[in-house]
């Protein structure tokens, strides 16, 4: 059985992008987020990695993830720091909360995981309906420069005495509706004996960068910037960066 950020997945997260570690988003988003004053939403929001330093440095954030098991780390995360946000079980085309935000923020591309372009569109019009006139949408997205069906990679972390691998093979690419899938395949190991396994099918959205700039326009969002690599305003000139999108709720009618 096929499974979707569960024991292991979740497992793996906590240890890869531990609490602490920043790959240039940190520093970013609280810089971009510091002048807000109201809540702010962070859906996708795994192990609460960016949460927990934008908490700390005195902002509101709620948190929503559509995985148990990874609001589950979060919350262990957060209260390990006596913080205690708000924390839903959701998934980002249909929850529906008594909120209005400030802001909503979905970094490190954990947008792309809506594969379909129809949920894709829900959740912008989704995150539109949850801001406030003026309020701000941040999304980082990602370029998937190879997608050779067949390769496959194999990481590896230690977890204690245990040792966790992580096969990760790509099976699948559509051109035409623009994702692939690939399968995971995580193996915890201890003192040489396989001690847990779990299956998981991993498919990830890509958008060309106007065509995602048209598509946050169309659903309402104005004054759409965009930066490369956590540069704010740098149009991006490669594939290997990171883009953010940042755009601004227009008024509701």
């Amino acid at each position: 059985m096929f499974n979707y950020y569960s024991s292991l997945s979740s497992e793996v997260y906590d240890l890869d992008k531990h609490i602490g570690r920043s790959f240039g988003d940190v520093e970013f988003y609280t810089e971009r987020l510091a002048k807000f004053e109201g809540p702010i939403l962070e859906p996708g929001v795994g192990n609460g990695r960016i949460l927990i330093p934008l908490m700390e440095k005195g902002l509101k954030v709620d948190g929503l993830d559509i995985s148990k098991e990874m609001l589950d780390r979060c919350r262990r995360n957060c209260i390990e720091r006596d913080l205690h946000p708000n924390l839903i079980q959701g998934n980002m085309e249909s929850f529906a909360l008594n909120a209005i935000y400030d802001a909503i923020i979905i970094p490190t591309g954990t947008f792309l995981l809506l594969h379909r372009r129809d949920d894709s569109l829900r959740a912008l019009s989704n995150f539109h309906d949850h801001l406030k006139d003026g309020g701000r949408l941040f999304i980082d997205l990602i370029l998937q420069k190879d997608r050779t069906v067949g390769k496959t990679e194999i990481r590896t972390w230690e977890s204690g005495e245990d040792i966790i691998t992580l096969e990760s093979r790509l099976t699948e690419v559509d051109e035409v509706h623009q994702y692939s899938v690939s399968h995971h395949r995580y193996e915890k190991w201890r003192k040489g004996k396989l001690i847990q396994t779990e299956l998981e099918r991993f498919p990830l959205r890509w958008f060309g960068i106007e065509e995602f700039k048209f598509i946050l326009e169309s659903v309402g969002f104005s004054e759409v910037v965009l930066s490369a690599d956590y540069q704010y305003g740098q149009y991006p000139t490669k594939t290997t960066e990171i883009i953010t999108f940042e755009g601004i709720a227009a008024k509701k009618k």
